[in-house]
């Protein structure tokens, strides 16, 4: 495991020093975890396995976040019955900011809970939002730092690509 976070630090290092900062290639595990979910449930990476998933780090003060989360609601609607999913996790130390955050900009995709930071520090998360796109078989394909108007379309490629494997 030791070995994957590695790797995606480096590749996170990689996608800040690039000029485009757009997605960098990696295929590494990607670190399983637990965090408590808005429904209240928690819920595994793990138990996703076999699905595509797009895991998203955001907080309730990120602008580009606002701007990107319904963009990635279409996406979810749009690819969800193809075995694709979102795992939105938030890292307010303040639950209650997220839910302000959300009632202004609702989803429906599952929003996760890392009050402490833990996942995005197993992540190593350097900015916001952060977007790891992770393979049906758990592998971590692609990460995005932060966001900008056009980056859904690479996502949507992305989720293309990874769902027809």
């Amino acid at each position: 495991m030791k070995a994957s976070i590695q790797s995606l630090a480096v590749a996170g290092i990689l996608a800040c020093l690039s000029p485009l900062a757009g997605a960098e290639a990696i295929n590494v595990p990607a670190p399983d975890f637990t965090l408590e979910s808005r429904s209240g449930e928690n819920l595994r990476l793990e138990d996703h396995r076999g699905e595509v998933v797009m895991l998203n780090f955001w907080a309730s003060w990120c602008g580009p976040c606002r701007q990107e989360m319904p963009l990635m609601d279409e996406l979810y609607s749009q690819y969800k019955d193809l075995g694709f999913t979102i795992l939105a996790v938030n890292v307010d130390e303040n639950r209650e900011e997220a839910h302000r955050f959300l009632d202004k900009v609702p989803v429906n995709y599952p929003i996760l809970y890392d009050p402490e930071s833990s996942v995005s520090e197993l992540y190593e998360v350097q900015a916001m939002p952060t977007t790891v796109m992770i393979d049906r078989d758990g592998n971590a394909r692609y990460l995005h730092y932060g966001y900008q108007p056009g980056y859904e379309d690479e996502y949507e490629q992305q989720i293309r690509e990874l769902v027809r494997e």
